[in-house]
């Protein structure tokens, strides 16, 4: 802060000091709250066992740290690896392993000032673009409140619920219309949910199989703007959001079909006898009454990549756009509910920015130490150029997206391997499309994927019951991801 407090802004002349200052007003208001936390819940003497535990170990690492600085870049594995390891495998959340990590690796191997990680990290939750996070967030919600996104399910589900398979293809379809609109994943899914599961409970499906399906489409529309995951990619990379936005839609297109293959061949025997097909009229009038609904994610797509608003002003489009359809088209907006949503929002986007911010301390300290540069030159000497590349992105990705989760692996890695693609002559949208396309695998995937048990609480399914039913999902899935990264042309093929 103090660093901060001698610049000043161009426009009015105020001192950066008041943005900087967020941090450690934040950090000390974080640590009244876990300190009172833990007095209502937690065994004082536990905690003092603990407290002292720390303490210990912290003093023998502090005793030892002449031979972690002999060690040099071995400290890599013994901290961003070994500790950061222990600290997920044990529940500690991730941006403080992240964090942790980092810093006792400056204060233990390095001779660079602790400082520098906080710097660090204000810089990564500093992008303008990260404004959008809330936003979107708080969009995903409004929604579901509004009812915005029953009614897209509800027409879809007349036009296609006499099929065979029929709302297990309007599942995929709403996944890839709704995550045009939020960003957050477990937003899109806890608004489908509820209104499909029950319907196709009825029709006799297995509720393994329905959360097996909708954790697959959670991963299949990962790049679908206004994603959270890309817009974090254009924060930490020089890749333009529009290209992002645009190159997104195709890819999940494409694995959308490969679902759409496995539902047909698990359905192709449904006895439908007892489903009535609905009528023209009430398809049209459910179009009607859906239209509303059904034209915010295509507002939202044309306004960023026309270049009307950016992804951050859309986002307030958004809100502004959803509070007027659900005050006076479809009169359904519980006030009581806006506290809770605020408070659902801000959690979220302080974890995501948190994240955001402890990775790029991170990824700052893996550049420093050279590992970057190592990395680089390994890639480069890899036969088959950006072939093996690709391949050995997909296959990181997919590990650490079901380890990390989607937004830190990204963050972590997108500033070390995207240099490396440009070196190989790949295109950096169609290598953003194949890292979080992988990563989405990673990340719905069980046993460690977190965005597999998130499908399984919304859905009220116990999480053994999906994993069978969802290795085909994931195995079609893979498939269209190698077609997508051997024909760059899905990913690039609409950039200006």
């Amino acid at each position: 802060t103090r660093d901060q407090a001698v610049i000043t802004t161009p426009a009015m002349g105020l001192s950066l000091a008041w943005r900087t200052a967020a941090l450690p007003v934040g950090l000390l208001f974080m640590g009244c709250f876990a300190l009172i936390r833990l007095y209502k819940v937690s065994d004082y003497r536990l905690v003092l066992k603990a407290l002292a535990l720390i303490i210990v170990i912290g003093l023998v690492l502090y005793g030892l740290s002449p031979i972690f600085e002999e060690l040099g870049n071995y400290n890599l594995l013994i901290f961003f690896v070994g500790l950061v390891a222990l600290g997920v495998f044990t529940g500690v959340p991730i941006a403080f392993s992240f964090g942790l990590a980092t810093f006792a690796y400056l204060l233990l191997g390095t001779t660079v000032p602790v400082s520098v990680l906080i710097s660090r990290m204000n810089e990564g939750m500093s992008h303008l673009i990260l404004l959008a996070v809330p936003l979107f967030v708080f969009l995903g919600l409004l929604i579901e409140m509004t009812g915005m996104a029953q009614k897209m399910v509800s027409f879809l589900a007349s036009l296609l619920g006499h099929v065979r398979g029929g709302l297990s293809y309007v599942l995929v379809g709403a996944m890839y219309l709704v995550s045009g609109i939020s960003g957050a994943k477990a937003a899109d899914m806890a608004a489908i949910a509820p209104v499909l599961f029950p319907e196709m409970k009825k029709r006799g499906a297995d509720e393994g199989e329905l959360v097996a399906l909708l954790s697959a489409a959670g991963a299949q529309t990962e790049t679908i703007p206004p994603s959270l995951v890309l817009i974090t990619i254009g924060s930490v990379t020089s890749v333009s959001i529009t290209a992002l936005f645009t190159g997104g839609l195709l890819p999940s297109a494409v694995l959308g079909v490969m679902l759409c293959l496995v539902v047909w061949y698990r359905n192709r025997h449904e006895d439908l006898s007892h489903v009535v097909r609905s009528s023209g009229w009430e398809i049209f009038k459910g179009f009607i009454i859906a239209l509303p609904a059904l034209a915010l994610p295509f507002v939202i797509r044309a306004a960023v990549v026309e270049g009307v608003a950016t992804a951050t002003e859309v986002s307030t489009i958004g809100i502004v756009y959803s509070c007027f359809i659900g005050l006076l088209v479809y009169r359904r907006f519980d006030y009581r509910r806006i506290y809770p949503m605020l408070i659902d929002t801000a959690s979220l986007s302080g974890a995501i920015l948190l994240i955001i911010g402890a990775a790029t301390g991170m990824a700052w300290a893996l550049t420093q130490s050279g590992f970057s540069s190592d990395l680089a030159d390994f890639m480069a000497a890899l036969p088959g150029g950006g072939a093996t590349f690709l391949c050995v992105s997909i296959v990181t990705f997919i590990l650490l997206g079901s380890v990390l989760e989607g937004i830190p692996a990204i963050v972590l890695l997108g500033p070390l391997l995207f240099p490396i693609a440009e070196e190989l002559h790949i295109n950096d949208v169609h290598s953003a499309m194949v890292a979080v396309l992988s990563m989405g695998i990673g990340l719905f995937a069980p046993p460690f994927g977190v965005g597999y048990y998130a499908a399984c609480a919304i859905g009220r399914v116990a999480p053994d019951k999906g994993i069978k039913p969802i290795i085909g999902y994931l195995c079609s899935i893979a498939v269209g991801l190698i077609i997508i990264a051997v024909f760059p042309w899905l990913s690039t093929g609409f950039l200006k």
